[in-house]
């Protein structure tokens, strides 16, 4: 059975603050620190947090100095001018990094193995990191294919009641496997029905039952190569927009399905997803998560002081 690492991503700032400090619990619990107390539950050692330079002051106050009495944790910091291809040069008008696959790509030096990737703002649920971790303790690549695994929820059940959302919809094989995966960035609930726009003018629908990526997968150090590979085509290519588009790592895995160079195993899960992509969705985590603690699914109290 394989030691497998946690990769946390957790370098996103929105509304004007730091998403994955704001407490949710009910004794200042945040969402990462759910996240984390699965982690530990399941038998996970090591934990890279990715963050900038400039939160990392509050990020270790109130996440880093705890997590590390109970895992091996390192820190990967993700900025703009990180694993570029020799001579690449920033455009002025380029403020953020370049998004999940790259700042992947940065962990390499930190993971010995195979291992988990999840969003710092996503309550993810104790049964699909269960699963995912399960299957990737095992997890070998073939000769033929990288093996991968992924949780996959219902669209419906992801979405936000205050805007649009990014969302990478799966297109899944009979006997479970992913064949492609699309990352819709701008994907929004409407009185008829679900949709998403690329263009924000045409807007086409989807359907709630369709399997949503939430950026939890489990990954082998086969990845690291096909990210570096893929990052320098991507700041390359003449069609990338490098003011502001990015280079996400459900593209990535979306493409290795397509081309048949890695198999993705899709597994689900029963339990809800919770995310707080705006301020105005923090009351519905929270009552959420109060209701899986009057289930016993959480303790009122995670962790000891």
């Amino acid at each position: 059975m394989k030691e497998l690492t946690l990769i946390i991503m957790a370098a996103g700032i929105r509304y004007g603050g730091l998403k994955q400090v704001d407490p949710v619990g009910p004794n200042g619990e945040i969402i990462i620190d759910y996240s984390l107390y699965d982690a530990w539950r399941i038998g996970i050692e090591r934990v890279v947090f990715i963050i900038r330079h400039d939160i990392e002051s509050i990020f270790r106050e109130k996440i880093g100095n705890r997590a590390e009495r109970y895992f091996k944790v390192s820190y990967i910091f993700q900025e703009l001018d990180m694993a570029l291809p020799p001579g690449f040069k920033i455009p002025n008008d380029r403020t953020k990094p370049w998004g999940t696959g790259q700042a992947i790509l940065l962990c390499q030096p930190v993971v010995p193995g195979n291992f988990l990737v999840i969003n710092a703002d996503d309550f993810y649920g104790f049964d699909a990191l269960k699963k995912l971790a399960d299957y990737m303790r095992k997890a070998e690549d073939c000769p033929s294919h990288y093996n991968y695994a992924m949780v996959g929820y219902r669209l419906g059940n992801t979405l936000s009641e205050h805007g649009h959302v990014a969302r990478g919809i799966c297109r899944i094989s009979e006997d479970g496997y992913l064949l492609d995966l699309k990352e819709r960035t701008k994907v929004q609930k409407f009185p008829d029905g679900i949709k998403y726009t690329e263009d924000g003018q045409n807007w086409h629908l989807l359907s709630p039952d369709d399997i949503a990526s939430m950026n939890i997968f489990g990954l082998t150090p086969s990845i690291f190569p096909e990210l570096e590979s893929r990052f320098h085509h991507f700041l390359t290519d003449p069609a990338t927009n490098l003011s502001k588009s990015e280079f996400y790592i459900p593209e990535v895995i979306g493409a290795l399905s397509r081309e048949k160079k890695a198999r993705v195993r899709v597994l689900t899960t029963d339990d809800r997803w919770f995310g707080v992509t705006y301020q105005q969705d923090r009351p519905w985590v929270k009552e959420g998560l109060k209701k899986l603690i009057a289930t016993g699914q959480y303790p009122e109290k995670l962790w000891e002081k």
